[in-house]
């Protein structure tokens, strides 16, 4: 019993991997581009729930929003200013300039504000245990859990079924023949960057109140895992990102379970190395030739 409950803390926490992501895998689909300052848009979002619920003493909810739209201000922003003049430049250049945005956030966040951690309130979400079956699950890991898989649905509903929705699937498929439809690309690419934000920073709040302690160097490590987990899911593959998420959440659990905690971080990396050997194209991905 003591490992479906294991099970059931590694959904929780790859519910916030997948989640952050989502978020690299929507740019990746639309232009192609690993977005490394995800992770500091994903921090961001952990400091602006934090202001809204201790500061402003805002409950829940509303300090989620309010997370998910800075955050989705601040993505439109970074891909305005650092990545449109790059579109039509080498992979290289652009994957160096996200590194660069990477650290540039970082510091200049320190730099206003400095670099202690701080910590979320104990009382954010119930703090009570469900006995289910034998198996005591905390309800705020399951409402995590129910919050995140909510947004997925949202995203689905939104790429599946809206008009900007379509654009995007269709900027992603072929760029200049959307253009040619009509579609404005440029609103359309930012508006994935819009979405792909807000998750990052429903993400941050969530991680926040999981494990209280945040600080301004937070989005190095879980922005990295979240990134292999789109490459295990499949990067530009939404559900792949999703599933990635939770496989890397549970494999993570069940590693610290088994009394190598030291190595919970290593087995992310592991399992990068080991789907780039054996499955390039992660599992739902499919290989194609591409020209260079």
């Amino acid at each position: 019993m003591e490992w479906l409950q294991q099970i059931i803390n590694g959904i929780s926490l790859g519910s916030i991997y997948a989640l952050i992501a989502l978020g690299y895998t929507m740019v990746y689909g639309i232009i192609k581009l690993i977005n490394f300052a995800h992770g500091e848009v994903f921090m961001i979002g952990a400091f602006t729930g934090f202001v809204a619920i201790v500061h402003f003493e805002l409950s829940f909810v509303p300090a989620l929003i309010i997370a998910m739209f800075t955050c989705s201000v601040v993505g439109v922003l970074i891909e305005r200013i650092a990545y449109k003049r790059l579109r039509e430049s080498t992979r290289i250049a652009a994957l160096i300039t996200a590194i660069g945005m990477s650290l540039f956030i970082q510091y200049l966040f320190i730099y206003f504000r400095g670099a202690e951690p701080e910590a979320y309130p104990q009382d954010v979400l119930p703090e009570r245990t469900l006995d289910i079956f034998g198996v005591k699950v905390s309800m705020q890991a399951l409402l995590i859990l129910f919050i995140s898989i909510v947004l997925m649905i949202l995203l689905q509903f939104i790429v599946q079924k809206t008009k900007i929705g379509r654009a995007m699937r269709a900027v992603s498929y072929d760029k200049d023949a959307a253009r040619l439809m009509g579609i404005n690309v440029d609103n359309t690419i930012s508006a994935t960057f819009a979405i792909g934000s807000a998750l990052a920073g429903a993400a941050g709040v969530i991680f926040g109140i999981y494990y209280t302690k945040i600080d301004p160097l937070m989005g190095l490590i879980p922005g990295l895992k979240a990134f292999v987990a789109a490459v295990l899911g499949g990067i530009g593959i939404i559900p792949g990102a999703m599933v990635g998420g939770f496989i890397l959440g549970i494999v993570e659990t069940l590693v610290s379970a088994a009394g190598f905690s030291l190595f919970r971080d290593a087995a992310a990396f592991i399992i990068l190395i080991l789907i780039l050997l054996f499955r390039p194209a992660g599992i739902f991905g499919k290989n194609t030739k591409e020209k260079v």
